[in-house]
């Protein structure tokens, strides 16, 4: 007698595509709680080693910077670059590492500076700085110096009110840990740092 084959069995509907059968919802934490640490730990990262929020007080950078506004310096970028003048940096004050201040750097090492009823000159030449209004300046005088090596001379905006290098003298290099770069708060406030 001869052998016949058995029918084929019937597939599914579905045969040839693959059917997703719903995981045990331990799984789902799982990648969730996963997902969570990751992120956690890139901001760890991120606030360690890159951008710190600080919270501005005191009035001294007005009118860019106001009392209160908060604010993200940039920790690692004087690693790769060196320090400019009109950055606006985040300092340990030289009197008191405990508190930190936020200047501008108006005048780097070895530049020679002086100060007439208000006029900064640097290096002989009058200082042009958009970022002071009028009614912010002053019309205090300081004698001519070299601001040593490894040392940057800061000063406030609100030169009226500001207390700077013109009072603590030139900030040592390693006092500077940041550079401001982005106002986040208040929203009408918020931008790039110039």
């Amino acid at each position: 007698m001869p052998a016949f084959p058995d029918p084929p069995s019937p597939q599914p509907p579905s045969a040839g595509r693959p059917v997703a059968t719903p995981g045990p919802k331990s799984s789902t934490i799982g990648l969730w709680f996963r997902d969570l640490l990751i992120s956690a730990a890139a901001s760890v990262l991120i606030i360690t080693f890159l951008y710190q929020p600080v919270r501005v007080e005191g009035t001294s950078m007005l009118p860019r910077l106001e009392d209160r506004d908060r604010l993200f310096i940039n920790k690692f970028v004087y690693h790769i670059e060196a320090i400019e003048r009109g950055d606006i940096v985040v300092f340990r004050y030289p009197k008191d590492p405990e508190k930190s201040y936020i200047k501008r750097v108006i005048a780097l090492p070895g530049d020679r500076i002086y100060i007439v009823r208000g006029q900064v000159w640097l290096n002989d030449k009058p200082l042009r700085e958009p970022y002071v209004p009028q009614a912010y300046r002053d019309t205090r005088s300081m004698p001519e110096m070299t601001v040593p090596e490894g040392c940057y001379f800061m000063m406030g905006d609100h030169r009226s009110i500001s207390s700077d290098s013109r009072e603590f003298g030139p900030v040592a290099r390693d006092l500077i840990y940041g550079k401001a770069v982005f106002v986040y708060w208040p929203a009408k406030d918020a931008g790039v740092l110039r």
